[in-house]
């Protein structure tokens, strides 16, 4: 049976999109030319090229999003979103513009070199930009205290003893600050302006992220995941909405590959060299789960906040949760009694850590399916 499939690869930018197309067999791609980047183009060029259901079309994934490949879809069209950084490339190919980009892909594509990288659904999408905005603004609160710490310390003000920084307190004392000279009081007034706005937003920002994914569809895994140390609602909702759907994983191997958590490693004979973690995927994803691990320093307890989050949870998954207390803190321990620094026992339990986060995933889902 004749293989009608056309692959067409995309290299798109704001106003213009590159195309080429290689066909099924080993004739090599040619380039098709440039469209503008509009609906309109797009379908034109889809008319053109030959029956929706004989084309298998890609891009890189970037700052255009999605937008395309739902509407390739919508159109019966089968495309593929790109991970740029897993494309093979040439050493020493200097040369890069659109149209041998395009071509590239194409090639690529129909010999099966490409890497997809998960599409999600538009509100899974609209949620993780919204949780993505509250990391945001927390760097610029970091950024807007560092500014106003800077400033006290070039004019010689401390806080008086026993007072957390940027608490209830703090900043009491902060807005009680009166300086004689009237440029540094009007730059004591911007610096803490900033501080209270930023503060303010990140608190709406939370309230509707809260609200939100108790209206998602999955508030299930999203309060399952919290019955884990160092896993609250914002933690929890970061993690599903960044990886998505948990069952395209199959194993928590493969999931650990997915955060970048897993050593590096160059290996020859007998000889097997690991160095420092590969840091591929999703930087979101890998920051959360170190953030997370620094819990497991502390010895097992099921006590205060972890218990209410637990309250109602199915007893394979508080089983689960609590296995993960004891061999992460047992790991760290004897990590540090190996002479490693604290930071990199930190790192080795995060992946540890994304193992039990697949696995009361898939628990989780597993347990919604069967209801």
């Amino acid at each position: 049976m004749q293989d009608n499939t056309k692959y067409v690869g995309l290299d798109t930018s704001k106003d213009t999109i590159a195309i080429a197309v290689a066909d099924a067999g080993r004739d090599a791609p040619r380039s098709w030319g440039v469209i503008p980047n509009t609906p309109e183009a797009i379908r034109k060029l889809i008319r053109k090229l030959g029956q929706p259901e004989d084309l298998d079309v890609c891009y890189e994934a970037g700052p255009l999003g999605y937008g395309l490949q739902r509407m390739l879809t919508q159109m019966g069209v089968k495309c593929s979103v790109i991970a740029p950084s897993l494309i093979p490339s040439r050493p020493g190919d200097r040369v890069k513009t659109d149209r041998r980009d395009a071509i590239k892909l194409a090639h690529l594509h129909r010999a099966g070199e490409l890497t997809a990288v998960y599409v999600p659904n538009e509100d899974d999408e609209a949620l993780r930009d919204l949780v993505r905005c509250r990391e945001d603004a927390k760097e610029d609160l970091l950024r807007a205290r560092q500014r106003m710490s800077k400033f006290l310390l070039r004019h010689d003000l401390t806080s008086p003893a026993k007072m957390t920084k940027w608490k209830s307190k703090y900043m009491a004392w902060l807005q009680q600050l009166k300086f004689s000279n009237r440029a540094l009081q009007q730059t004591h007034q911007e610096y803490l302006h900033a501080i209270i706005v930023i503060a303010q937003r990140i608190e709406r920002l939370e309230k509707e992220i809260h609200e939100l994914a108790m209206k998602s569809p999955h508030k299930p895994v999203i309060q399952a995941l919290q019955t884990l140390r160092g896993v609250k609602e914002l933690t929890a909702v970061t993690l599903v909405v960044e990886v998505g759907d948990f069952r395209r994983f199959t194993t928590a191997r493969q999931f650990m590959g997915y955060t970048g958590l897993i050593p590096s490693e160059s290996s020859s004979g007998p000889v097997r060299r690991q160095g420092k973690v590969t840091k591929t995927g999703n930087t979101h994803l890998r920051r959360v789960l170190v953030e997370a691990a620094w819990s497991y320093r502390y010895r097992p307890a099921l006590r205060g906040d972890i218990r209410k989050r637990q309250e109602g949870q199915s007893p394979s998954v508080q089983s689960i949760s609590w296995k993960a207390q004891d061999r992460l803190h047992r790991k760290y321990l004897r990590l540090l009694s190996r002479g490693k620094p604290s930071t990199k026992a930190i790192v080795a339990l995060a992946r540890e850590l994304a193992g039990f986060v697949w696995a009361i995933s898939k628990e989780e889902m597993n347990s919604v399916a069967s209801n």
